[in-house]
C-alpha cells in the first residue's frame, strides 16, 4: 500500500507493559535493561479513535516481545514480537489496526518499529480482556491461552493514600514524546505461552502511560 492511500487517522488511549526489569525498567529511561535483556508483555487499548471513516473505539492490541541491550541507542539485537489484534473488530478494522500498528500508517508507530525493528514471529485475531480502574490502581491484561498480566499500582510507607508514582518527560517513553507522566505499578502476575515467548513471573515492573497520536504525517 502506498502512503496516498494511507487515510488520516488519531487514536487516545492507554498504554502499558510488565516486563522482566526491576522496578523501575530502566529501558523508559533510555538505559539498558536491567539484567541485559528485557521480556514483556505491552497492550494498547483504544478509548477513542478512527482510521478515516472506521472507527476504532474500545479495540486492543497487544504485542510479545523480547530484545538484548538498549533499542534508544540502537545498539540492540535479538529484537522479536508477536501481535495480538482485537478479535471483535471487522475487517476494515483489523486492516486499519494492523496499518497502524504495523507503521505502514506512519505516526509514531511508525518511528518506534522503525527504531525496534522486531522480527514478527506472529500474529493472531484473539480475544484481549483489558481493565484500567478509573483511578489507576490496577490494571490488566489478559489474551486467553497465551499471555496475561495483572498489575497493581506502585506505593510505599511514604506514599499518600490514593495517590500514583508517576514519571514526567521520560526520556525513553514507548508511546513517543509530548505523552502524559507515566504511572509506575508492580506486576503481581505476568505469564506467556505463544509463539517461543514462555514465562511464569511476578514482582517486576510496569508503567502505564495514557498516549494520543496522530497519522500519517503527525507523530
Amino acid at each position: 500500500m502506498t502512503t496516498s492511500t494511507i487515510q488520516n487517522w488519531h487514536l487516545k488511549g492507554v498504554w502499558f507493559d510488565a516486563c522482566k526489569c526491576a522496578i523501575p525498567c530502566p529501558c523508559s529511561f533510555a538505559q539498558p535493561p536491567t539484567y541485559g535483556d528485557c521480556s514483556g508483555i505491552l497492550l494498547w487499548h483504544v478509548s477513542e479513535g478512527n482510521y478515516g471513516d472506521t472507527a476504532l473505539d474500545g479495540l486492543n492490541v497487544t504485542m510479545l516481545g523480547s530484545f538484548t541491550g538498549n533499542p534508544w541507542e540502537r545498539t540492540h539485537t535479538d529484537p522479536y514480537a508477536a501481535v495480538f489484534i482485537d478479535e471483535r473488530g471487522d475487517e476494515d478494522q483489523r486492516q486499519a489496526l494492523q496499518l497502524i500498528f504495523g507503521g505502514e500508517a506512519g505516526g509514531w508507530p511508525a518511528e518506534f518499529g522503525a527504531m525496534f525493528g522486531p522480527e514478527i514471529l506472529g500474529m493472531e485475531f484473539s480475544p484481549i480482556e483489558a481493565t484500567f480502574e478509573e483511578d489507576f490502581a490496577r490494571w490488566s491484561v489478559r489474551v486467553p491461552g497465551r499471555a496475561e498480566a495483572e498489575v497493581e499500582a506502585l506505593t510505599g510507607p511514604t506514599t499518600a493514600e490514593g495517590s500514583r508514582v508517576e514519571v514526567h518527560n521520560l526520556p525513553g517513553a514507548e508511546v513517543g514524546p509530548g505523552q502524559p507522566p507515566a504511572v509506575w505499578g508492580r506486576a503481581v502476575s505476568d505469564h506467556a505461552d505463544a509463539f517461543g515467548f514462555q514465562w511464569d513471573r511476578s514482582g517486576y515492573s510496569s508503567k502505564l502511560i495514557p498516549f494520543e497520536w496522530a497519522g500519517p504525517d503527525a507523530k
